[in-house]
């Protein structure tokens, strides 16, 4: 009887050492750190009653953040992703699009940022329709001039949207010449690649989304401001390479968006890869647990993921 005892207590010790070391384990891997986007004041800001709300899905952003999310040990890349969430740009999808997903890639060896950036607003900003890709180049600055403190390649440092989010995403990596924060070192605001998700692309009535465009460049914008931010428009031969995945039946953001961003950038010689499913409309990384294989194979070809043994 006390022999069976023993045994008893050293089966529970085990098991409780293993649920440690996994708690451990699963501590590490998706340890967060809470990162303030500016180390002082934020850019093109004013004075405003407006305050911020929202944990899941924020609204009114006023203070832009990256939560840092640690790459898997045992799969560490030294590639980082700034997820840059949708939302119409009214509001920020943090958890579903952003929160999820950072999850699911560090586990894969990658560094991951979720982006919560200001949403375009007349009273909190002196020029709205700048305020998120000014978030997007100084979250891609911040990462870049930090990634020896985090271990990263300095030139494995890509940028991911969803929806509205993939708009800004896109931006970034059409926009990327012109800085629109202080950049006085002069530090690079390409991101090495981009993967957008059922994006917005273009600003023109025959493919936008209206409320998208509504909410960044008003309901009657200049044809300047159509063309600035139609990133379709905006493609050049340095433009970065570039995943796109968008189902064909999406009644919220047209699949033509995708389709002439691709065109535009395999005209130009730009890498590109397009995975277009017929079903599963707008959000469809929501019904498709498997979404994220393509985009993995997509990477490891390329070395921004590390290949299976």
């Amino acid at each position: 009887m006390q022999k069976s005892t023993h045994i008893s207590i050293f089966k529970q010790s085990v098991v409780l050492a293993i649920t440690f070391l996994l708690f451990l384990t699963c501590k590490f891997t998706y340890a967060q750190e809470i990162i303030q986007l500016y180390p002082s004041n934020v850019p093109n800001s004013k004075t405003s009653d407006i305050k911020e709300s929202g944990e899941g899905i924020y609204r009114n952003v006023t203070n832009p953040t990256l939560e840092y999310f640690k790459p898997n040990p045992d799969k560490v890349s030294g590639t980082a992703i700034i997820i840059v969430p949708g939302g119409g740009y009214s509001v920020v999808v943090y958890n579903g699009e952003g929160v999820t997903n950072a999850k699911a890639l560090a586990e894969q060896g990658i560094a991951v940022f979720v982006l919560k950036y200001r949403l375009p607003n007349d009273a909190i900003m002196q020029e709205r329709k700048i305020g998120p890709l000014q978030d997007a180049q100084q979250a891609i600055k911040l990462v870049r001039e930090n990634a020896e403190k985090w271990g990263l390649d300095k030139n494995k440092i890509g940028i991911m949207g969803f929806s509205a989010g993939g708009h800004l995403a896109s931006t970034a990596a059409t926009h990327f010449e012109k800085s629109y924060i202080e950049n006085s070192n002069n530090t690079s605001l390409r991101p090495d690649f981009q993967i957008l998700v059922y994006p917005v692309i273009s600003m023109t009535k025959e493919l936008t989304h209206s409320g998208s465009r509504n909410a960044l460049i008003g309901e009657n914008p200049s044809q300047e401001d159509i063309q600035l931010f139609s990133n379709e428009m905006q493609v050049k031969a340095n433009t970065p390479p570039a995943y796109l995945t968008h189902t064909a039946d999406d009644k919220t953001v047209d699949v033509d968006n995708s389709i002439v961003y691709f065109q535009k950038l395999r005209h130009l010689k730009v890498d590109a890869e397009m995975h277009i499913y017929p079903k599963g409309d707008h959000g469809f990384i929501f019904r498709h647990p498997g979404w994220m294989n393509p985009l993995f194979e997509w990477m490891k070809r390329n070395d921004w993921m590390k290949k299976d043994l």
